[in-house]
């Protein structure tokens, strides 16, 4: 048996620690899960990789990897540089723990990721399969060629370039990626031998090595003999070594991280590895059993993201698609069957290959016809709901549609579970049970017999929208809630007066209740632990996830722990601010001159005066908008105001925020830089929090949750709403102190964090009682007492 003091990254481990790893180590040898709410400076990250790798390498234990999951980027570095500096500190003989961080095709295709060969994020993933389908087919038993042959085809033309360039001519060119050399062109090489070169005869050099890298079909080896490198010695690999090392050797980095996904001994991911059905169903369905240790980091955004996950819809325009999919597939027998030619010099299908296929299934001629009038039926009364809805609504909207905003039309009331509209029309119309659960089985023909036809394999929209209406047929009316969302946009080529021109609309179907889809994940797993830094209250996070229902059922145990602050207390100052509740009823729209808003802007301002950065959370982007506004009136220092956008652009506002003097940065809480952001250091000096971030309680899809969980739970409200809000607030506020040495100040500024009443939020807090309530007049005072004491 392995000792977990030898795998510990740092020389003496906290108190915390020490109960963390072994609490964890016991409770996953009985396969249960260790849930802990520990604050930030626990070393949560430290606990979870030396409990998991201590159980993998003891001989004893059937574990053979540790899944780490999480929802933030910035953690899935954090997991990268602990198992670095465990590696960095393993006894000497020891070998070192392997580690892959699992990322998507975009993030390692070389081409895409230097933007070559007419490859880019929106086609990445169609023009990848069909390259790796063109590739097996010239390679395989019926192929012209071998994968050698292709791989050192590719190469030569490199040297055909450098000979040609030592002559004068045009110099040779290689694609370069992850500061290393590719032996090939930066475009795609073609296979031409006794037939024309173009498009139709591109092949992927890189995925060709993997190939010939390969073992031989029927021998004993596995996939993983093509990795080009002995990953066991490697380490932690992170994405850009895996592509490093991948190109070096010209084989294809994400084949390669398929291939060493199954040995490595640390597994880094997002919750779309293990509770995504797509994902799981081709990529990493491997991972998910007994052998694995797994590790939810972020738990608390465990529930709402599963729920995205297990959630499904079809757009307006996959409906379109399928239809002409389904169109091209029925012609030809259809013109065949008239005496017409259905060619026409299009690529359809012809008659021959239909009926092959439909003879190799159990879908009829009249199934295909029958789904294509569903769907167009189906579109249609999706655009009379869609008109039905804004005329209603929006008088006049064609007139000018740039005003119109994001919508939800629900398909029945949210607060009654019912049969929903949709379902209604369809029975009504004529279509039954089998229209509904078929459709699944054509889509699925349809895709096989259109990328027969064109040699091509693409994403097709019929099998989308065929599994989605199964779905909706399958799936019952309390747990799940169906609407129509339109999202808004902008599109020329629409007609002027068609919804289409502004919107994009998608039925969706909602999965209200993820529980069951939690549960019976984590079921599959040998154990594990789930961690956070704001969990509390324990027995609701426990419900909401089926950790109780694994416990009470099927005998597993859930174990909790609970570690606070344990740096100096008096380096920070937390206030619970009595003022005014920061709820639409008082404090009105933004922009309002009223006694709440006048209220808190004063309050923000007296935070906002303290040297240092300071992070202002808003309960939404509008609210943003306001208070910063109000503070570039009263303050001496910049204040930077956060939208909602991408990625470079937060990153860039934040870098901004850090570099030079004192700032305010004003952001919603729910939005990215109040979660997984490290503000260590001289960063930041105090963070206040404006009111209690609870979502839209008007939105079709809040009420349905809500009345979900009234069901499920028994106090809707409090488990859909109120305890993640809280949960919100504390993220935000938890980015002041990180470390021994930050000094700094935490406001909750609204009178449910401070008072006892009937929506009080305050047994949702620590219960160590750092957060003292003060009045709003009373928080200058308090302020001030701090400075004081730090001076």
């Amino acid at each position: 048996m392995t000792d977990w003091r030898s795998i510990f990254g740092h020389r003496q481990p906290y108190d915390e620690q020490v109960d963390g790893i072994e609490t964890t180590i016991d409770t996953a040898r009985d396969d249960g899960y260790t849930v802990i709410e520990g604050a930030c400076g626990t070393g949560k990250t430290m606990i979870a990789l030396t409990a998991g790798i201590d159980l993998v390498r003891d001989p004893d234990s059937d574990y053979e990897r540790v899944f780490v999951l999480t929802s933030v980027k910035q953690q899935l570095r954090q997991f990268e540089a602990d198992l670095e500096t465990i590696n960095e500190n393993l006894p000497a003989d020891w070998n070192p723990i392997s580690g892959l961080t699992l990322v998507g095709k975009a993030d390692v295709c070389p081409y895409n990721r230097e933007g070559a060969a007419g490859i880019d994020d929106g086609n990445v993933y169609d023009r990848c399969e069909t390259l790796r389908d063109r590739t097996r087919d010239l390679t395989g038993e019926a192929g012209e060629t071998t994968a050698q042959n292709l791989a050192a085809r590719a190469r030569s033309q490199q040297i055909g370039l450098a000979d040609s360039g030592s002559q004068g001519g045009t110099s040779s060119r290689f694609l370069e990626t992850a500061g290393e050399p590719t032996p090939y062109a930066p475009d795609l090489p073609e296979y031409g031998e006794g037939g024309p070169v173009g498009a139709e005869t591109e092949y992927c050099p890189f995925y060709a090595q993997y190939l010939e890298d390969l073992p031989e079909e029927g021998s004993d080896g596995d996939a993983v003999e093509a990795v080009p490198y002995d990953f066991t010695e490697a380490g932690m690999i992170t994405p850009e070594d895996l592509v490093a090392r991948s190109v070096a050797h010209g084989t294809c980095p994400h084949s390669v991280m398929g291939a060493v996904l199954g040995h490595a001994e640390v597994v880094l991911g997002n919750y779309y590895h293990a509770f995504d059905p797509r994902t799981t169903g081709s990529f990493t369905g491997a991972l998910l059993d007994d052998s694995t240790f797994v590790v939810c980091d972020e738990a608390h955004m465990l529930e709402p993201r599963v729920r995205d996950l297990v959630s499904d819809g079809i757009s307006d325009t996959f409906l379109r698609d399928a239809e002409t999919e389904l169109s091209r597939v029925i012609q030809p027998i259809k013109f065949e069957r008239e005496g017409r030619n259905a060619q026409g010099g299009s690529k359809t299908a012809d008659a021959d290959l239909v009926r092959a296929e439909l003879e190799d299934s159990d879908v009829t001629f009249e199934e295909l016809n029958r789904t294509l009038e569903f769907v167009r039926d189906l579109r249609s009364e999706l655009d009379r709901r869609v008109t039905a809805y804004l005329d209603r609504n929006h008088r006049g909207w064609e007139s000018d549609p740039h005003d119109l905003h994001d919508e939800e039309i629900p398909l029945r009331d949210p607060a009654e579970p019912a049969e929903d509209e949709l379902t209604e029309w369809a029975r009504d119309a004529g279509y039954g049970d089998a229209d509904w659960v078929r459709a699944d089985s054509v889509g699925a023909v349809v895709e096989r017999i259109l990328n027969e036809a064109e040699d091509e394999d693409r994403t097709r929209a019929a099998p989308a929208v065929g599994r989605v209406l199964g779905e909706w047929y399958r799936c019952n009316h309390t747990d799940y809630f169906r609407e129509i969302e339109l999202e808004r946009t902008w599109d020329d080529t629409e007609p002027a007066d068609s919804w289409r021109r502004a919107y994009n609309a998608r039925l969706a179907l909602h999965n209200c209740v993820p529980s069951d889809a939690i549960g019976d994940r984590l079921a599959a797993f040998g154990g594990g632990i789930l961690m956070s830094a704001t969990l509390e209250p324990m027995d609701a996070f426990t419900e909401v996830t089926g950790l109780d229902y694994l416990e009470r059922e099927e005998e597993r145990p859930v174990v909790e722990r609970r570690y606070g602050l344990h740096f100096p207390a008096e380096n920070r100052e937390s206030f619970a601010v009595a003022a005014s509740k920061y709820t639409y009823d008082n404090r009105g729209r933004p922009g309002d001159d009223n006694p709440t808003r006048r209220q808190y802007v004063d309050a923000v301002t007296k935070v906002a005066r303290l040297s240092g950065n300071v992070l202002v959370g808003m309960p939404s982007y509008a609210e943003a908008d306001w208070i910063a506004s109000e503070l570039e009136d009263r303050l001496g220092k910049p204040v930077l105001l956060d939208a909602a956008s991408d990625d470079e652009t937060t990153q860039s506002l934040k870098n901004e925020f850090f570099d030079g003097g004192g700032k305010v940065l004003v952001t919603s809480l729910r939005g990215t830089l109040t979660e997984g952001v490290d503000y260590s250091g001289d960063r930041l000096s105090a963070a206040v929090v404006c009111g209690v971030p609870i979502v839209n309680t008007s939105s079709p899809r809040t009420k349905a949750v809500r009345r979900a969980y009234d069901d499920e739970f028994g106090d809707g409200f409090t488990y859909a709403l109120t305890i993640p809000a809280v949960r919100k607030a504390r993220q935000a506020i938890g980015r002041v102190i990180r470390s021994p040495e930050d000094v700094g100040v935490r406001v909750l500024l609204d009178e449910r964090y401070a008072r006892d009443s009937w929506d009080s939020v305050r047994p949702y807090l620590p219960d160590d009682g750092e957060f003292q309530p003060v009045s709003p007049d009373m928080l200058g005072m308090g302020l001030e007492r701090f400075r004081d004491r730090l001076e």
